[in-house]
C-alpha cells in the first residue's frame, strides 16, 4: 500500500521530541537576534494517520538564539485534549473546542504565546515549549479563533475572527493590548467557507468568502471547491457598521500578504491567488494523493495577485502581479494596513522578495524544501533586517538567515534533526 503524500517524503513526521544544545552554526549570527524562533507544523504521532496533512497533530520546533549563539533546539508535541485524551471534536455534548490540533502558527499577544488553529481555541505555550492549556480568554470566546490574527501596530489590539459550520457562520473579535476580550460582532455571509485569514487597514477588515464550502459528507477534511458559490472581498468599518461585498473571479487564498488604502481612497489587497484548477490539484496533493497522473498538478498553485477595490464606485479591478508559484507571503509586521514595499515569499526551494513599487522580484535559491521566510527588523528601515526560514536537504534541516535587502546569505544553524515541512513561524525577541 503506497503511503500517503502527508506522511512522506519532506511531509513526513518525526517520531520524537529531543533537546539539542550549542548548535553548529556556518557564518556569524548577528548579536541582535537574541530570541525564539518557533515554527509550528502538523506532526501525527508513531503509527497514526490523521487522513490529511491538514489535521495532524501540531508540534512546535524550537530555536533559541542569544548572543550570536545557538543555544538549544527542541520540538514539542502541542498537548491539546485531542492529543492527551484523545477528545473528539464533536461528541456527545456538542463541539469541543479545545479538542483540537493547535498545528498551524504560533503569535506572542500581551506576553502569552499560543498556538494556533482555525478549528478551535488558541493553546498557550511558555517559552520552553511546554503546553499550558487552552484559553477562552475568560469564557468570552466561544467560536474558534483563526491561526492568522493581526495585531495593529498603532494601539496594540489583536484583531482576529472564528468561523464555523454552525451559524454564526463568520464572527470578529478584538483583544485590547492587554489582551482582554473586548469585542465580538457576527458577519453575516451565506453559509460556511474556509477561510483560512482575512486582512486589515487603517479603518476596514477584509473578508474572503470563497468558494471552497462546506461538506458534511466529506471524509477528512470536510471543504470542497464548490464554484457555484462565487467568490467575493468583504469590506467591514473597524468601527462598526455594514459589510459591503465585491463580487470577484472565483479563486481561493490561504495566504493574504498586506492591504492599504490608497491616497485615493481604494483598498489595495495582495495575496497568494489559486485558480479553482490549482487549488483543486494543490487540495488533492495535500490530501494524500499520490497518483503519479495527478502530480502535474505540482507545476501549478498559487501566485501573486491584486485586488483594488473602490468603495465609491463599488467596483473591483483584479490583476496577476507575477506567474511564478509561490507562498506564504511576509512583511514587515509593523507595517500591517499600510502601504509597505516589500513582500516577502517562498517558493519550493527559493525565497522571492517583491518589491510591491516597482514590480520587481529578486530571487534566492535556498537549496532545499523553503519554509515561510519570517521578517526581523534591525532598523526603522522597511528592509534592513533579516529573513529567518528554515531550509530542509534530504534528512537534514538548517535555519537559514538572510539580509533582507538584498537576500544575501548571514548564516545558518544546523539542526540536529530533519524538521518535517509545516505551516508558520514567528520570532519572539527577548
Amino acid at each position: 500500500m503506497m503511503m500517503p503524500s502527508y506522511l512522506s517524503g519532506n511531509l513526513a513526521p518525526v517520531p520524537d521530541e529531543i533537546d539539542a544544545h550549542d548548535l553548529p552554526v556556518d557564518g556569524e549570527l548577528p548579536g541582535e537576534l537574541t530570541g525564539r524562533y518557533f515554527r509550528n507544523g502538523p506532526n501525527p504521532k508513531p503509527g497514526d494517520d490523521p487522513g490529511h496533512w491538514f489535521v495532524g497533530d501540531g508540534m512546535l520546533h524550537g530555536i533559541r538564539l542569544r548572543d550570536g549563539r545557538a543555544e538549544w533546539y527542541r520540538n514539542r508535541w502541542v498537548r491539546t485534549r485531542k492529543f492527551t485524551d484523545g477528545a473528539h471534536f464533536i461528541g456527545d455534548h456538542g463541539v469541543d473546542l479545545s479538542a483540537v490540533t493547535a498545528n498551524t502558527s504560533v503569535i506572542r499577544h500581551s506576553e502569552r504565546i499560543f498556538a494556533l488553529v482555525e478549528n478551535g481555541l488558541p493553546y498557550e505555550m511558555t517559552p520552553e515549549l511546554a503546553t499550558v492549556g487552552p484559553c477562552d480568554f475568560g469564557g468570552r470566546l466561544t467560536t474558534a479563533m483563526t491561526a492568522h490574527p493581526k495585531q495593529d501596530p498603532v494601539t496594540g489590539e489583536l484583531h482576529f475572527f472564528g468561523y464555523g459550520f454552525m451559524p454564526p457562520f463568520l464572527t470578529y473579535h478584538r483583544l485590547s493590548k492587554a489582551g482582554e476580550l473586548v469585542e465580538s460582532r457576527e458577519i453575516e455571509v451565506p453559509a460556511s467557507t474556509m477561510m483560512h485569514d482575512f486582512a486589515v487597514t487603517e479603518h476596514h477588515l477584509l473578508w474572503l468568502d470563497l468558494p471552497v464550502v462546506f461538506d458534511l459528507g466529506r471524509e477528512g477534511m470536510p471543504y470542497d471547491w464548490e464554484e457555484s458559490y462565487g467568490a467575493r472581498i468583504g469590506v467591514t468599518p473597524r468601527a462598526g457598521g455594514p459589510t459591503r461585498w465585491f463580487e470577484v473571479d472565483p479563486c481561493y487564498v490561504f495566504h493574504v500578504g498586506n492591504a492599504w488604502e490608497d491616497d485615493q481612497g481604494r483598498i489595495v489587497l495582495n495575496a497568494a491567488r489559486y485558480s479553482g484548477e490549482s487549488f483543486a490539484g494543490a487540495w488533492r496533493r495535500i490530501g494524500g494523493s499520490n497518483d503519479p497522473a495527478r502530480q502535474a498538478a505540482r507545476q501549478g498553485g498559487a501566485t501573486l495577485h491584486r485586488w483594488t477595490l473602490d468603495p465609491r464606485t463599488g467596483t473591483v479591478s483584479e490583476e496577476p502581479l507575477d506567474d511564478r508559484t509561490i507562498e506564504f507571503p511576509t512583511f514587515r509586521d509593523d507595517l500591517l494596513g499600510t502601504a509597505s514595499r516589500y513582500l516577502y515569499t517562498v517558493g519550493k526551494d527559493t525565497i522571492v522578495k517583491y518589491d510591491q513599487r516597482t514590480g520587481e522580484a529578486a530571487t534566492r535559491q535556498t537549496g532545499g524544501d523553503t519554509g515561510e521566510a519570517v521578517f526581523v527588523p534591525a532598523s526603522d528601515s522597511e528592509d534592513d533586517g533579516w529573513l529567518l526560514s528554515i531550509v530542509t536537504t534530504g534528512d537534514t534541516s538548517e535555519l537559514l538567515v538572510l539580509h533582507a535587502a538584498d537576500l544575501s546569505r548571514v548564516a545558518s544553524v544546523r539542526l540536529p534533526r530533519r524538521v518535517p515541512a509545516g505551516f508558520h513561524g514567528t520570532w519572539l525577541e527577548d
